[in-house]
């Protein structure tokens, strides 16, 4: 289980609102801190690796269960 500062749960909202919300609680955390962002929107993986890789975030893990994507993105 990877520990994380903050959860954000994206769960029903189509893009780009999950990315807005991931946006937002990395906002709220300080660097080295990790969010941990769910979202059902199947595109989300996109946007979310896009962005992260746009502004040097890194993506620590990622996994794809029962319709759900988890992403730990730990602010740099």
């Amino acid at each position: 289980m990877i520990e994380f500062d903050l959860e954000v749960d994206a769960s029903g909202l189509n893009c780009p609102l999950p990315l807005l919300r991931l946006k937002k609680g990395l906002m709220e955390v300080s660097v080295g801190d990790v969010v941990k962002i769910i979202a059902t929107d199947p595109a989300a993986h996109l946007d979310i690796g896009v962005y992260t890789e746009q502004v040097g975030h890194e993506i620590i893990e990622f996994l794809n269960e029962n319709g759900k994507q988890i992403f730990y993105v730990k602010k740099k």
